[in-house]
């Protein structure tokens, strides 16, 4: 087994092992350290969301876009910029939402389309499914022609097989599909 020796002390694998377990248990508890003052700081108001939330952009050209805050404070009636702020903050929250939403609405039109096309393609492989296992071997091929939509002229030539055979093989395959 391999081993280090480093001035007399002979540091094996499983005092490697041990020290990485120390390191770790160490980096855990200084994160844990970190973490405590965000556990006693009170949650953001939406007046202190606002200047994240002023980066988006409005949901619509007819709705006004608020004036920052600090635009606000400049005023000479800095009382009732302070009354304003956490309505401006509400608004700013809420117009955000209601772009997260209408995204979220897009995105959840989009996905049912997808669905709407995939259960289609299901379908349509459900019945040339159908058509091959209803149909003896022989007819197999001629079968998955007829459910494509191919004449009977054209599968009987593809297929070898009698032109009143392809056009029954033709009926039955109309005959599934209903």
């Amino acid at each position: 087994m391999p081993a280090l020796e480093l001035g007399g002390v002979t540091l094996g694998l499983r005092e490697a092992v041990i020290g990485l377990i120390v390191l770790v248990a160490l980096y855990m508890l200084f994160v844990l350290l970190r973490m405590l003052p965000l556990r006693r700081r009170p949650a953001e108001t939406p007046a202190q969301l606002a200047p994240v939330l002023s980066e988006r952009e409005p949901i619509s050209a007819a709705e006004p876009a608020p004036a920052p805050e600090h635009e606000m404070a400049s005023d000479s009636d800095s009382g009732a910029a302070r009354m304003i702020a956490p309505q401006l903050g509400e608004n700013l929250l809420r117009g955000a939402l209601e772009q997260e939403v209408s995204q979220l609405r897009e995105e959840v039109d989009a996905i049912r389309g997808e669905l709407a096309a995939l259960r289609s393609d299901m379908l349509h492989e459900l019945a040339h499914l159908r058509a091959s296992q209803t149909v003896s071997p022989i007819y197999g091929d001629a079968m998955q022609m007829a459910v494509s939509g191919y004449d009977p002229a054209a599968i009987a030539e593809r297929c070898g097989i009698a032109r009143a055979e392809a056009e029954l093989v033709v009926a039955l395959a109309k005959s599934q599909d209903h």
